[in-house]
């Protein structure tokens, strides 16, 4: 997908999107086609650095140990110390709550057993689990600064039991220069990731929070606009 032609198409979506009492997301939607995602090879699961943020706040909560402690408490959202992971072991709920309010946990790899024995039941079904290909298992001498910074600036690309992806791609407050950059950067990704690249992508779209779809062709462009303008 060309930027310049997603910037104008997200100029055509911010003009169908009604305005509303708060910021709208925009989100990216790829549906895809045949796939086998019984087969491993054939599933997507990787993680996309991005040059932009997705226009909203990445809640990151650090399981760590005391080398960590001060590093975490200065640039977390939220920290959870080795020593209190007992209690989060014995209450489901308390892992639960942790679960639905932070979006990335981050954890120190020497107490990963610990991690995995206190929030692992919880975390792991809901694809919360500090993943190690994402970055989100750091040494004790990590510096969280950077892995907080890095997260706020990702997105994970999932689909494993169903053809069909989708993901915020920025804000209304941020600048359509930035949207188009992040949805370019997450398309080429799929792309390289997908076993017979394009082919496998059935269709593309651009939606807001409260607004319609416009599917979009694999430029960039508004499809609906394009056909048009062949009439």
């Amino acid at each position: 997908m060309l930027k310049e032609n997603l910037i104008k198409s997200l100029k055509t979506l911010r003009e169908r999107s009604p305005k509303r009492n708060f910021v709208q997301s925009f989100d990216f939607i790829v549906n895809l086609k045949d796939l086998d995602l019984k087969k491993p090879e054939h599933q997507l699961d990787f993680f996309v650095p991005l040059h932009y943020t997705k226009g909203k706040k990445i809640k990151i909560c650090a399981l760590v140990g005391p080398e960590l402690q001060t590093s975490a408490k200065e640039n977390c959202d939220k920290v959870i110390l080795s020593d209190e992971f007992p209690q989060y072991g014995k209450d489901k709920k308390l892992v639960k709550k942790l679960a639905s309010e932070f979006d990335v946990f981050i954890a120190q790899s020497n107490i990963m057993p610990q991690v995995a024995q206190a929030f692992g039941r919880v975390l792991g079904p809901r694809g919360k689990m500090p993943n190690p290909k994402a970055g989100a298992v750091v040494p004790p001498n990590a510096n969280l600064k950077q892995v907080y910074e890095k997260f706020q600036k990702s997105v994970r690309v999932s689909a494993k039991t169903q053809l069909i992806y989708q993901t915020a791609v920025g804000s209304e407050q941020m600048k359509d220069e930035e949207i188009a950059d992040n949805i370019a950067t997450i398309y080429q990704q799929i792309v390289q990731h997908l076993p017979n690249e394009k082919t496998n992508i059935r269709s593309t779209f651009v939606k807001s929070t409260m607004g319609v779809s416009l599917p979009l062709d694999d430029k960039g462009n508004i499809i609906a606009v394009v056909e048009e303008k062949k009439k």
